[in-house]
This record gives structure tokens, sequence and C-alpha cells, in this order.
């Protein structure tokens, strides 16, 4: 059985996020990604793991490297889930540009 672990708790590390933004733009070795960090490889490799395991990276074999790339789609559920609050973002940011409109015209 395959261990799920929750996205959420995965992104909350800054070293995991951080190594989401190095896989965005290429697919990495453990090494190549571990040589971006001050932390110890086998740290960085646990880091891997746990978003290996949230499916948020997926591992490829090419020859004896094994290289990781970012999974778009499950990057899509974290911001499907952010959508709910961009909503009441925008709302509160609109009715504070209405009450800042509303100040400026009662000073002339």
């Amino acid at each position: 059985m395959k261990l799920r672990r929750d996205i959420f708790q995965a992104i909350s590390d800054p070293t995991r996020r951080a190594i989401l933004v190095l896989l965005a733009s290429q697919a990495m070795t453990a090494g190549g990604i571990a040589e971006n960090f001050d932390a110890a490889r086998p740290t960085i490799s646990k880091h891997i793991q746990i978003l290996n395991e949230c499916e948020l990276v997926e591992a490829t074999q090419q020859g004896r490297e094994i290289y990781y790339e970012l999974k778009i789609e499950k990057m899509k559920e974290i911001d499907k889930w952010l959508e709910q609050f961009r909503k009441v973002w925008e709302d509160r940011f609109d009715q504070l540009d209405n009450l800042l409109l509303k100040l400026k015209k009662n000073e002339k």
C-alpha cells in the first residue's frame, strides 16, 4: 500500500517549496537538486521522497540516474483550493477601493 501524504503539509516546508521551484524549470537528479542547498544530501532526499509520495514530483529513471520533475496536474489541485480565497481577497480589495473612492469624494 502506497503511503499518501497531504500535499498541503508537503508544501508547508520552505525547502520543499524551493525544490518545487527548481523543478518547475527542468527535471533534475537528487544530486543536482541537493547542490542548491546547504543541507546534507540525505536530508534533501527525504524532502524529495515526501514530494514524491504526495505525487507533486515524478521520478523517471534514465540509465543510472533518476530524474525528478514537477507534476503540474497535482499543483493545479493546490491552485483550485486557493481559488476560493482569491475570490474573497478580490471582493475585499474591491470594497476597500470603493471606500477609498468614497472618502476621496468627501474630501473635495
